[in-house]
C-alpha cells in the first residue's frame, strides 16, 4: 500500500478525472450531473464514458484514455462497474473509486451520500492506494502457439456457455519453465468449470463456490473448482510465483474462459490455458477508516454478533 500523500507531494496533483457508469442504473444520470457540479466547483477537467454523455450538456467530453491521459477514474455502479474501470486503468497508474449505486458494492469505496465530502478529501490527497495485483491468462495452442496475454481483476473463470453441463478439466503446476521436468500433475475433476481468482477476487465468485476468503496483501491465486462431482476436490491455494495450466480433455463445445465476467474467449480441444499473477497492479482508492475486515462484516455479515 502507498499513502495518496506521497503520490501528491511528487507533484501528481488531481485535474482531470475520468468518469465510468453503469447506462442502465436509475440513479446515474443524477450521479453524472451531481459529479459535473462539483468539477465545477473545483475547477476540474473532466471526461465522461461515451454513454453517459446522453445525460449531459452539449460540450461535454468523451473518455478515451488512449489519446488523453486522466489523473483519477471514479466509477458509478456495482463491483462490475469498478471491475471495468479497473481493467481499463491497468499498467496506467490511474488511481479507481468506486462509488456504489449498485447492490453489494463489496469493492466499492463510498456510498452514494457521501460522494461530494469524500471527493474534497481525495483533492486534499486524504486517501489511501491499495494496489491489487491481476492475474494473467496465457492461451496456448496446438504446437505450442500462443494468443494474447489477458488480464483480469477478480478472476477468470472455465465454464460451458449457455446450458449447464459438466466439462472435464485437468490441472498442473510449474514453478516456471515449460520443459517436462518442472511440471507437477494435479490432477483432473468433472464438474460445472474451474475459477482462477486473485485474493480480491476471492470474496466474489469463488467464495460463492465455497473458496476461502483471502486477504488482499497475500501472494497467491486460489483455485476453486465449480460443482465438481466428487467430495474429493476442493479449493486449491497457490503460491504466487507458481504457475497453473489448466487443459480441456473432453469436447470443448462451448467452452469458454471469461475475464471478471465481462469477456468471453473460445477454449479449443488442444488449447491450454496457464494462469499466473501479473506484475500489473490497480491502484484501488479506500479512505482511512476503512479496512478489509470492517467491510467483510459491512457487506458479507462475517462473523458478526447476534443482534439483541
Amino acid at each position: 500500500m502507498t499513502r495518496a500523500a506521497d503520490r501528491a507531494d511528487s507533484g501528481n496533483e488531481i485535474k482531470r478525472i475520468g468518469v465510468l457508469g453503469r447506462s442502465a442504473h436509475e440513479d446515474v444520470p443524477d450521479c453524472v450531473a451531481r459529479i459535473a457540479r462539483f468539477a465545477a466547483d473545483n475547477t476540474l477537467d473532466i471526461r465522461y464514458e461515451e454513454h453517459l454523455l446522453a445525460h449531459l450538456p452539449e460540450g461535454a467530453k468523451a473518455l478515451n484514455l488512449d489519446d488523453e491521459a486522466v489523473d483519477f477514474l471514479i466509477a458509478f455502479g456495482g463491483d462490475g462497474t469498478l471491475l471495468r474501470a479497473g481493467r481499463m486503468a491497468a499498467g496506467r497508474e490511474i488511481p479507481v473509486l468506486g462509488v456504489n449505486v449498485g447492490h453489494l458494492g463489496f469493492l466499492t469505496a463510498l456510498p452514494l451520500g457521501e460522494m461530494e465530502e469524500r471527493l474534497t478529501r481525495v483533492l486534499r490527497g486524504d486517501f489511501v492506494l491499495d494496489r491489487r495485483f491481476m492475474v494473467e491468462a496465457k492461451l496456448i495452442r496446438s504446437g505450442g502457439v500462443e494468443d494474447e496475454p489477458i488480464l483480469a481483476w477478480n478472476d477468470f473463470v472455465i465454464h460451458k456457455r449457455g446450458v449447464a453441463r459438466v466439462t472435464r478439466l485437468g490441472l498442473r503446476v510449474s514453478e516456471g519453465g515449460n520443459w517436462p521436468e518442472a511440471w507437477q500433475e494435479v490432477g483432473s475433476f468433472s464438474g460445472d468449470g474451474l475459477i482462477v481468482s486473485t485474493p480480491t477476487g476471492s470474496t466474489a465468485y469463488s467464495l460463492s463456490a465455497g473458496g476461502p476468503i483471502v486477504v488482499p496483501t497475500v501472494d497467491c491465486l486460489v483455485a476453486t473448482p465449480v460443482c465438481p462431482h466428487t467430495l474429493a476436490v476442493r479449493p486449491l491455494v497457490l503460491p504466487g510465483s507458481q504457475i497453473l495450466a489448466v487443459s480441456p480433455l473432453e469436447r470443448t463445445d462451448d467452452l469458454v474462459l471469461t475475464a471478471d465476467g465481462q469477456t468471453a474467449h473460445e477454449l479449443e480441444m488442444g488449447m491450454e490455458v496457464q494462469f499466473t499473477r501479473s506484475s500489473v497492479e490497480v491502484p484501488l482508492v479506500r479512505f482511512s477508516d476503512q479496512n478489509f475486515f470492517g467491510t467483510l462484516q459491512r457487506k458479507l455479515n462475517w462473523a458478526a454478533r447476534p443482534s439483541g
